[in-house]
């Protein structure tokens, strides 16, 4: 079992940056992916960004050049760096530990709200 808490949410302006964590707990020996999912409402939960034990990063057309996924191992957490916000951004992101076991574990969530 892993437990996942994200944080770094919040209210900016447009332009601004914000960084999210995400800290893992319990057998995280499993996990060979990670990554940032957000969900608008009224809208399907999509993939912003991830990053694989090899660090192999992806991310979402929407977001490349602007966001970041990098993680520390030391700290088991995962971040995701948020820069040149745009109202569009406006969700709540979701952290996601993939196990090699074929588990997959979320977080509860964190609000980013830009605002134009």
């Amino acid at each position: 079992q892993v437990h996942v808490v994200e944080s770094g949410g919040g209210l900016v302006q447009a332009g601004g940056s914000l960084r999210l964590s995400c800290a893992a707990s319990g057998s995280i020996f499993s996990i060979n992916a990670m990554g940032w999912y957000r969900q608008a409402p009224g809208k399907q939960r999509e993939l912003v960004a991830s990053i694989t034990i090899g660090s192999i990063t992806t991310y979402a057309d929407s977001v490349k050049g602007r966001f970041t996924i990098s993680r520390d191992n030391a700290k088991n957490t995962l971040y995701l760096q948020m820069n040149s916000l745009k109202p569009e951004d406006t969700a709540a992101y979701y952290c996601l530990m993939h196990s090699g076991y074929g588990s997959d574990y979320w977080g509860q969530g964190t609000q980013v709200t830009v605002s134009s």
